[in-house]
């Protein structure tokens, strides 16, 4: 059996774009690490904030129901604060992972794979799917502690652009509506959703585990309300949007697809 050790930013992140890849190594019986570089300070703050209780300390509760519904056996969070969208003044904050060394943030990655004697360490794209900074971050600090710790493998997690705009082109002709969003768009650095297909090696179908990836994200009421847009989907286009998770194993050509990262 082999460890993996998931690395993301903020909490709900972890469902969104791997939880069907980290209930399908946990129920093959490997072992599975959560690791979270920042608490999500600034997400969205629900009505229900107590007035002695911070949106972290939400989160961090929220993180711990889905952690236990996708099955992950162990989490860590690496004590940085959320950064803020692209150009917010937060990205400059001495205690934001943005601004945080990345050897330093690095070396505390490093210390965890050590210990838990990691074979996969999974990240995000050199761009973190959408530009966010601590999701840019995440690819760089991942990338730092995977050379120091010599994990055998490394995955960034990312989403296939030409199956998404084939996607939203579906939807669009479905709901006779413009597409939720545009693909080929700037996203929050300016450069398109996502990575082409000719750029990924590992296309993980994760359709029996779909209605676990889905009520992980209902964990994360603060974030993900019952309303949104990823709830509210009928089962079948959930399914067809979110029953696929897209990877790069880093040094490995892509265009070829393998269907699970332990192959």
């Amino acid at each position: 059996m082999s460890t993996l050790v998931f690395f993301h930013a903020h909490p709900d992140d972890e469902c969104i774009s791997t939880g069907g890849t980290i209930a399908r190594a946990s129920s093959e019986g490997h072992r599975v690490v959560l690791v979270m570089a920042t608490g999500g300070e600034y997400g969205e703050k629900p009505d229900d904030l107590g007035p002695d209780e911070t949106l972290a300390a939400r989160r961090k509760i929220e993180a711990s129901l889905s952690a236990a519904t996708l099955g992950v056996h162990a989490t860590y969070w690496l004590g940085y604060v959320d950064s803020g969208m692209t150009g917010w003044e937060q990205n400059s904050a001495e205690s934001a992972f943005w601004s945080a060394d990345v050897d330093v943030a690095g070396a505390r990655l490093a210390h965890i794979l050590q210990q838990e004697k990691a074979d996969v360490l999974v990240a995000y794209d050199w761009h973190g799917n959408y530009g966010h900074p601590d999701h840019i971050q995440v690819h760089r600090v991942g990338h730092a502690a995977a050379r120091r710790a010599g994990t055998p493998k490394l995955f960034e997690a990312t989403v296939n652009r030409d199956e998404m705009r084939a996607l939203m082109k579906s939807m669009e002709a479905m709901t006779g509506e413009g597409p939720p969003f545009d693909v080929d768009g700037p996203a929050d650095d300016g450069n398109p959703f996502g990575e082409p297909a000719d750029k990924l090696t590992h296309k993980v179908d994760v359709g029996h585990f779909i209605a676990q990836k889905r009520a992980s994200m209902s964990c994360h009421k603060s974030q993900i309300s019952d309303s949104s847009f990823f709830l509210t989907m009928p089962e079948e286009a959930f399914a067809a949007s979110f029953g696929t998770e897209w990877f790069i194993e880093v040094g490995t050509p892509g265009g070829t697809y393998a269907s699970w990262l332990l192959d």
